[in-house]
């Protein structure tokens, strides 16, 4: 199963200045759990923004640049390629933009594990508009504001609809 996972605001916004825009613990507490002891795949700017592979997980890194190398990484030069490298585990699909477009483009996602910020924030690069013709809403759980996590938010997964 290839799943997308993002954390999104309502205007769509995913970052700024190559870097998240807020922070929401329970929505990395979350990414662990769900990602830990899989396949995590993501553009090269979106690891250099991490900075090191994530423990317990085999990171993917998809780049144009044949000659690219990182230490405890997979190197792709796309997609397709990246899905090929996790042997048939579950891949998620971490970020960035354009790999999040090139992803929804290519039909090889399954599934959608977005975590929705209740809140518009300036950004520079934006998820995709979800499809709600390809895609269909499976589960929600919603949260309020806490001490830790200062925005409403909710856990949203979707699937692609059965095509007739």
């Amino acid at each position: 199963m290839v799943t997308i996972i993002a954390a999104i605001a309502k205007n769509n916004a995913l970052g700024k200045d190559n870097d998240l825009i807020w922070h929401l613990p329970a929505d990395l507490k979350r990414f662990k759990k769900v990602t830990s002891g899989h396949h995590i795949l993501m553009g090269r700017n979106t690891f250099e923004s991490i900075g090191k592979p994530l423990p317990n997980r085999t990171t993917v890194i998809i780049t144009r640049n044949n000659d690219y190398f990182k230490n405890g990484c997979l190197i792709a030069n796309s997609i397709e390629e990246a899905i090929e490298l996790t042997n048939n585990d579950d891949a998620f699909i971490i970020g960035g933009a354009q790999i999040y477009k090139q992803a929804l483009e290519s039909n090889l996602v399954d599934k959608l594990d977005i975590t929705v910020v209740h809140q518009e924030f300036e950004a520079d690069v934006f998820f995709p508009k979800i499809d709600l013709t390809i895609w269909e809403e499976v589960s929600r759980e919603d949260f309020k504001a806490d001490e830790k996590n200062k925005y409403d938010y909710s856990f949203v997964s979707y699937r692609k609809k059965a095509v007739n």
